[in-house]
């Protein structure tokens, strides 16, 4: 089997999730749960670990097991990688730190103040590859959202994934967007379309009924989906 390319650096959040793999291991016996490296990494989201953890695992620092709990494994101490510690230098050229700037009902639309465009706090980023993104994207506009529901499954968005989205006023139909519903004070993604004079907002799961707007000055598009950042499932710890 071939071996998977090393990148020659990390990120301050890689290297920190590193830390917290060995010193937890070293401490306990055991790696940490997906909760726990949240918790001691200082991270909000379970999804935003498991997108950092896939990274790690692609450049061939961690071993993963999603079948098992705790099925991860650091493959050498941090102290040998890449010769020393302070050899770790940040590699930054080809990353974009994107703001993670919230919740987004992707089900039945969720009200104020349980999701809005808020930030988790001022450390929540996301680190995405400049070359994951579409050329024409202006990396200074973007931000994240966590998604929360499963109206967009067939989509291949489902509870817990991260959309990167970039800011938008307009929407053509069959756009999939974020929308802020005025007249209800709620927010949710869903597919755009202009019909009639009225808006459906379509969910991707047969579950779940279109959203009518009778008035389309009730639905401001706030963003549209550049990409997903599919969330890695997990087995919860025990």
């Amino acid at each position: 089997m071939m071996a998977r390319k090393r990148k020659k650096g990390l990120s301050d959040r890689q290297k920190k999730i590193l830390e917290v793999l060995e010193s937890f291991q070293e401490e306990n016996g055991y790696p940490p749960s997906i909760r726990e490296i949240c918790d001691m990494a200082d991270i909000s989201s379970t999804s935003v670990v498991n997108y950092y953890l896939d990274q790690l695992q692609e450049m061939n620092y961690i071993e993963r097991d999603n079948r098992v709990s705790r099925g991860i494994r650091l493959i050498q101490p941090l102290s040998e990688l890449d010769g020393a510690v302070g050899k770790l230098k940040q590699t930054v050229e080809d990353l974009l730190h994107i703001p993670m700037m919230g919740r987004i009902a992707a089900g039945s639309p969720l009200p104020l103040p349980d999701t809005d465009f808020n930030r988790f706090d001022a450390e929540s980023m996301v680190d995405v590859a400049r070359s994951m993104l579409p050329s024409r994207e202006k990396p200074d506009d973007l931000f994240a959202l966590e998604v929360q529901g499963d109206s967009m499954i067939d989509a291949m968005i489902n509870d817990g994934d991260i959309v990167i989205m970039k800011p938008a006023r307009e929407a053509l139909n069959g756009e999939m967007v974020a929308v802020w519903m005025n007249s209800d004070n709620e927010t949710t993604l869903k597919y755009f379309y202009r019909e009639n004079g009225r808006i459906r907002l379509q969910p991707a799961n047969p579950a779940y009924q279109p959203i009518i707007i009778e008035n389309p000055k009730d639905v401001e598009v706030q963003g549209k989906v550049v990409m997903v950042i599919r969330q890695v499932d997990t087995l919860r710890p025990n």
